[in-house]
């Protein structure tokens, strides 16, 4: 780590935040989930930060970065590359501030986010099939236009501002034992650290990142940024390639323990929020309950434990399929292949077999042109509603006496 490019973000600077964000930030609520406690054994308590006004934490650090910029910069704007919910905060606020707000985001940025940002008063500049050809183009435009560059995790006052979020959380759950915080670059890791190490060093730190963009952890095992290939995630914002110098440095010394976790767990966190607490919440705000999910913080029953909701910005057609995804690994939507008579009677013969096992048909397609030389059978793609895995399993068995024959094996539901 080349210590001598590195600022430290102290305690008092994280107060001053607090101050400067009075009035300007909602203090979001951080309630115990009944449900959520009787899932996991833990005592869970939730903060929202998904209720913010553009629906995510990150609205903290860009409104201490844009409070502290003086007259000159102020005028002429700043700029940042982001696809999701750091460009929204930016763009609110720097309305609210009357400060110019330029956005690169890459071509393949969801449209929802790009025309939220523009309804917010920001220019939008789509570049780039990647996220570091947007970031590369924020930073030739920033110094071709003298703008501020804002980063959206590796600057000590997005650090700063992310932090903020900690002292609410001490004042609303202070006899908290644990709290999980998910981690992309890890400026909200380095911030709230830094507050809970002051003022509660006893408070468990972890850190959840998904396992198909673990770049925190190569970087905290290497002692600097380390630069990994990531892959498809659920937590599309915890999705970045390389952790940031501050965060790494900032969280080192002060972080428990870091989690990764699965497709799968994330697609059951955001059902059973969804489910039994009743919000919508992102891929990457939902990581602290995957991590519970996915058994990885046993140690942690009976504990009071506080998991950051971070954010809610979801297009609502791609919340649907990963609810759906989540209910087919929770064994509740189970989909085979099977071949049955082609005569009269085949189909009904296979529906009174799935109705006498209480599963609900939600979908059938026949296949004849692939069934094979057998004309006389046909494949049939059926998707029923079950109860849960074991429920399947007694489907399975019914199918199979009654000369139903099963064609194939299942596919798995989320890639390794």
């Amino acid at each position: 780590m080349k210590n001598e490019s590195i600022s430290s973000v102290t305690l008092s600077q994280i107060m001053a935040a607090r101050l400067r964000l009075n009035g300007a930030i909602s203090r979001t609520p951080c309630v115990e989930s009944a449900a959520l406690s009787e899932l996991t054994g833990a005592r869970i308590f939730c903060k929202q930060e998904h209720l913010q006004r553009t629906g995510s934490f990150k609205e903290r650090g860009a409104r201490n970065a844009l409070a502290q910029l003086n007259a000159e910069q102020s005028k002429r704007g700043v700029i940042a590359a982001s696809a999701g919910n750091h460009a929204l905060g930016l763009s609110w606020h720097g309305r609210d501030l009357g400060i110019p707000v330029t956005v690169v985001m890459p071509k393949f940025a969801p449209l929802v986010k790009v025309s939220r940002c523009r309804q917010f008063g920001a220019t939008v500049v789509l570049h780039g099939d990647t996220f570091d050809e947007a970031r590369s183009e924020a930073g030739r435009l920033a110094e071709e236009r003298h703008l501020t560059y804002v980063h959206p995790f590796d600057d000590p006052q997005v650090i700063a501002g992310q932090g903020t979020m900690a002292f609410e959380i001490l004042e609303q759950v202070p006899d908290a034992d644990a709290i999980i915080v998910p981690v992309g670059g890890g400026g909200l890791l380095a911030g709230v650290a830094t507050v809970m190490q002051a003022l509660k060093p006893d408070l468990q730190i972890i850190g959840v990142e998904p396992a198909n963009a673990a770049c925190f952890t190569a970087g905290l095992a290497a002692g600097e940024p380390v630069r990994i290939s990531t892959r498809f995630t659920l937590a599309d914002g915890l999705a970045v390639a390389e952790g940031g110098q501050h965060t790494l440095a900032i969280a080192k010394p002060l972080v428990h323990r870091m989690i990764q976790v699965g497709e799968e767990s994330l697609a059951l966190a955001m059902l059973r929020l969804a489910e039994l607490d009743k919000c919508v919440i992102e891929g990457a705000g939902a990581a602290g309950l995957a991590a519970f999910i996915g058994g990885h913080l046993q140690d942690l029953a009976g504990r009071r434990v506080v998991l950051l909701l971070t954010g809610g910005n979801i297009d609502p057609l791609a919340h649907s399929r990963v609810i759906e995804r989540g209910l087919a690994a929770d064994g509740r939507i189970y989909r085979f292949d099977a071949l049955i008579s082609d005569r009269p009677g085949g189909l009904v013969h296979l529906s009174s077999v799935l109705a006498a096992a209480g599963a609900n048909v939600t979908e059938i397609v026949h296949n004849r042109t692939f069934a094979g030389p057998d004309l006389s059978r046909v494949h049939v793609l059926c998707t029923v509603e079950t109860r849960d895995r074991s429920h399947i399993t007694e489907i399975q068995q019914r199918l199979a006496e009654n000369g139903v024959e099963l064609s194939g094996s299942e596919r798995p539901l989320f890639a390794a």
